[in-house]
């Protein structure tokens, strides 16, 4: 029943107490420079990372898709990429679809691994 009380007091002919105009937008005002550390600029810096490593991206990287796809590039266009999967096998991705740059060998790795398996 406290919502009651600044009835009880404007019956009473007391004013009712008023919160300060600064106390008010203290909170709202902290919310968002956490939410800017938190959330905005970690976001941001991410996707700076993603364009960078998207700009470099050469001939010869080994690289993985967002949806999973290992491929050696083969070709670099403005928006595409070409991936080599496999030996004659060339997939055409868009540049942005690249989610990470593996390190050379990783391909051959895998390959040398398979070989080993079936002997």
């Amino acid at each position: 029943m406290s919502f009651f009380i600044s009835d009880a007091m404007a019956q009473n002919g007391q004013a009712a107490p008023g919160g300060g105009g600064l106390t008010t937008l203290i909170f709202p005002v902290l919310l968002l420079v956490i939410f800017y550390f938190l959330l905005i600029r970690p976001q941001q810096k991410r996707a700076k990372e993603h364009r960078q490593l998207v700009e470099q991206l050469g001939k010869g990287d080994e690289v993985v898709t967002n949806g999973g796809l290992l491929g050696r590039v083969t070709e670099v266009g403005d928006t595409f990429a070409t991936l080599e999967v496999a030996d004659g096998v060339q997939v055409k991705i868009q540049k942005n679809a690249v989610s990470s740059v593996m390190p050379k060998g990783t391909m051959k790795g895998k390959e040398a691994k398979k070989k080993e398996d079936s002997q």
